[in-house]
C-alpha cells in the first residue's frame, strides 16, 4: 500500500511568475489518497524516468497554462470541447458516485472540509428509493413465508421466532 499512497501536504501555485509553496487550503486538505495500483505503477515508471539529481524538485515541471494548453490541443483532436484541468476533478468525483461511493467517503478523498461541499453534486446521486422499496417488499415477502410456514406447524411445535421477527397472527 505504501507505494499506492500519496500525502497530500503542501499546495502548488505560480504567482507572477514564481512557484509558490503553501500549506493548503484547509485542515481536512491534509490529508492521505490511495492512488489505484494501475496509477502507482504509471507513476513509478515516470519517476524512473527521472535522472536522480531532479528527483528533489518538483515531479512535473510543466505550468499551468501548458497543461491548459495540452488539454486543449487533445480535446481538439478528439473532437471534444475543451475542458479545465480542474474539470478532471468534477469527473473524478462524478465517476466514484456513479461507482456507487458514499458523499462521506468522496469528501475525505478530495479533502472537502465536510461532506455538504460533495452534496453538490447530489444530482449525480442515484435515487435509491426504488432500492428502498424493493427491500421493504421483500422483506415482507419473506416475512409472509416464514408466517404461512409456521401457520402450517401447530403452535406447540412451532420453532422459536428469529430475533427481529414477529408474528403477525
Amino acid at each position: 500500500l505504501g507505494k499506492c499512497l500519496i500525502h497530500v501536504t503542501k499546495s502548488y501555485q505560480r504567482i507572477r511568475r514564481r512557484d509558490v509553496i503553501t500549506s493548503p487550503k484547509t485542515p481536512k486538505s491534509k490529508r492521505d489518497v490511495v492512488m489505484p495500483e494501475f496509477l502507482a505503477d504509471e507513476l513509478a515508471d515516470f519517476l524512473g524516468s527521472i535522472p536522480e539529481e531532479r528527483r528533489a524538485y518538483r515531479i512535473f515541471c510543466f505550468t499551468k497554462s501548458y497543461l491548459h494548453h495540452e488539454m486543449k490541443r487533445g480535446c481538439a483532436a478528439c473532437g471534444l470541447e475543451p475542458i479545465r484541468i480542474h474539470d478532471l476533478r468534477h469527473s473524478h468525483v462524478s465517476l466514484l458516485i456513479e461507482m456507487g461511493f458514499s458523499a462521506i467517503a468522496i469528501a475525505d478523498r478530495l479533502g472537502h472540509e465536510t461532506y455538504e461541499m460533495t452534496l453538490r453534486y447530489a444530482h449525480l446521486f442515484p435515487s435509491k428509493q426504488s432500492d428502498m422499496a424493493a427491500a421493504l417488499d421483500q422483506r415482507r415477502h419473506d416475512q409472509a413465508g416464514l408466517h404461512n410456514l409456521q401457520a402450517r406447524v401447530p403452535r406447540h411445535k412451532r420453532q422459536p421466532e428469529r430475533e427481529g421477527l414477529q408474528d403477525a397472527a
